[in-house]
């Protein structure tokens, strides 16, 4: 029996049949068939359990909401500190933890942002960043990149995949243009006509692989947003809060963004909570009707608590010499385990600790990943593009740590190598 106080289990096969019963069958089965049975348990630091007991390093994250790792403590007491005064807060009345949390971002950010919205989620975020730019330009159209991936809410869904939009009948192309990623000539034609909104990218486009942007292709696009009166959103959900080696990962590009929006790892992955980071333009609404967005749990005062504690760690000196460490660490083993594959493993997208490993094989990823798993450790692929693995070290993992993850991932590189080989031969 596995007790967790407010509920239980007799087996992990038993979650695994009562989540097809009652949650999501798809998904529970599509990682059973993948090789991939896992129910997570206990998590800490680094690491997570699955029900049976085996340890796993986590270098998926969820995303990066685990970038300073699971139950960091010192978020954990500062939520359990906070829990003495806060609870979630009303959303109609200011509030100390949200202004303060406000402040903080809009302190951390480029000279161009000036206050900030908060939701609950990646998702939503990505809602009131083109909500707003819609009002600060009165324009509707929306641009983004063919393999785009912004979440699933009402507005964000129809700026990604189809796969995501059409099957809940929101694809919209009369208002959401999508253009290839690195193609400024397809960008100027889709903003020639004067009538778009904004344009949103990922710094990095974390669902699609991670390919890196072509040198000077996102400052392009920011003179082309100028040029023709639009907005540029940065989505930093996944590459901000440090991973690139700054705590914003476009304004290694020089670029001062209209909209930035973050979520994922903003509460240390203990608290839902996201926020737009809004420019003058954007952020008009909140002076001609504040209450033009309306989240309940939208800057949860306890996730304002959260965030705080999150975000001082992130921009700590040391931690951001630490990232460079990890970094360095990083290239210099995968570049030595590409060398002894240099056929399979083609290809290697890094930029601070946000990293994709590509592979020779249109679904390769998933055979390193299998592999990984079966090795201890948890690394995801790429949704949008499979050959793709998403590998993502935390931002204070140890150095005998990142040596271990090294020496697992070189033997799932051949071992995963040795398969696909197999079945190309057979």
């Amino acid at each position: 029996m596995y007790d967790y106080g407010t509920f239980a289990f007799a087996s992990k096969a038993d979650v695994l049949d009562q989540a097809k019963t009652f949650w999501n069958p798809d998904k529970t089965q599509f990682w059973t068939d993948s090789g991939v049975d896992l129910v997570i348990d206990r998590r800490e630091g680094y690491f997570l359990w699955d029900m049976s007991g085996r340890r796993l390093i986590d270098l998926h994250l969820n995303g990066g909401t685990y970038n300073i790792g699971h139950r960091n403590p010192e978020v954990m007491q500062a939520i359990s500190e906070g829990m003495a005064h806060f609870d979630v807060g009303n959303h109609h009345f200011p509030s100390v933890a949200r202004t303060a949390l406000a402040k903080r971002l809009v302190e951390t950010a480029p000279a161009s942002i000036k206050k900030v919205a908060f939701g609950s989620g990646g998702g939503e975020a990505i809602d009131i960043a083109l909500k707003s730019a819609r009002h600060g330009t009165q324009r509707r159209k929306i641009v983004s990149v063919i393999k785009a991936y912004h979440g699933h809410t009402g507005l964000a869904v129809a700026t990604g995949d189809d796969r995501f939009a059409k099957l809940f009948l929101a694809d919209r192309p009369d208002e959401f243009i999508q253009v290839p990623f690195g193609d400024i000539g397809a960008m100027e034609t889709a903003l020639a006509g004067g009538d778009v909104a904004a344009v949103i990218m990922e710094t990095i486009p974390a669902t699609y692989g991670f390919p890196l942007p072509p040198p000077g292709y996102l400052e392009a696009v920011k003179a082309l947003t100028e040029k023709h009166g639009t907005l540029y959103i940065a989505d930093e959900v996944q590459t901000g809060l440090m991973r690139t080696g700054e705590l914003w990962g476009i304004t290694k590009h020089g670029i001062d963004p209209d909209i930035i929006v973050t979520g994922k790892g903003l509460s240390g992955g203990m608290y839902p909570i996201s926020a737009v980071l809004l420019g003058e333009r954007a952020a008009r609404w909140l002076d001609q009707d504040g209450f033009g967005h309306i989240s309940t749990f939208g800057g949860a005062e306890l996730g304002c608590v959260a965030a705080i504690k999150t975000l001082e760690i992130c921009t700590r000196p040391e931690v951001r010499s630490m990232v460079h460490y990890i970094a360095d660490i990083f290239d210099t083993g995968l570049r030595r385990i590409q060398a002894d594959h240099p056929d399979w493993f083609v290809g290697i997208r890094q930029n601070g600790v946000v990293i994709g490993l590509e592979f020779d094989h249109p679904e390769g990823a998933k055979f390193v990943m299998r592999e990984l798993y079966e090795n201890g450790v948890w690394a995801i692929f790429s949704t949008l593009d499979p050959r793709v693995l998403q590998f993502k070290p935390g931002l204070l993992l140890s150095r005998e740590l990142c040596e271990d993850v090294l020496d697992r991932l070189e033997v799932a590189v051949g071992r995963a190598r040795a398969t696909v080989t197999g079945r190309r031969n057979g």
